[in-house]
């Protein structure tokens, strides 16, 4: 997305994150909201941010990238734990493990990208959502779960929690 938008990258002296920025972060968060059966939002290896077709997705991103929660890091087991309870807001779930300090933001931020990457968390798809809500990954793409464990790509579109379209 960041490659194709023609908007222009923040100038010298503008205020704010610029033209570019500002429509790339909206879209991000905009296009799996309301097309939640055709984009999906997430983070791959790296950390990266993107958007790809949840066809994609099905078929192919989560079979060969998808880990188990009981591989991962201690620490993203714990803040999968946390959400599973409950959908968390960033800010809530770093305080609901005591990771608000300065001094372990870089760790929790690691985690949370780990189980981003791992496909064991997602962004809540609400459009009415403010911030990055987070979900478990099965509770909103039960279809890709489904598909990739059994290796079928057939299906009707992404579970989602039910009031979110």
């Amino acid at each position: 997305l960041w490659d194709v938008v023609d908007y222009p990258e923040k100038q010298p002296g503008e205020s704010g994150w610029g033209q570019k920025v500002s429509a790339v972060w909206t879209w991000k968060n905009e296009l799996p909201a309301r097309f939640p059966d055709d984009v999906f939002y997430g983070k791959i290896k790296g950390g990266r941010a993107v958007l790809m077709a949840v066809a994609y997705l099905r078929e192919t991103h989560y079979p060969a990238t998808h880990v188990p929660i009981e591989n991962c890091s201690p620490l993203a087991q714990e803040l999968y734990r946390a959400i599973r309870l409950d959908a968390m807001r960033t800010a809530e779930l770093r305080e609901s493990v005591g990771m608000a300090e300065k001094s372990v933001r870089n760790r929790f931020e690691r985690a949370l990208v780990e189980l981003q990457v791992t496909l064991n968390i997602a962004r809540l798809n609400d459009p009415d959502a403010d911030g990055d809500t987070w979900v478990p990954f099965s509770e909103q793409y039960l279809d890709v779960v489904e598909a990739g464990s059994v290796g079928s790509a057939g299906s009707s579109g992404p579970a989602r929690r039910p009031g979110v379209s």
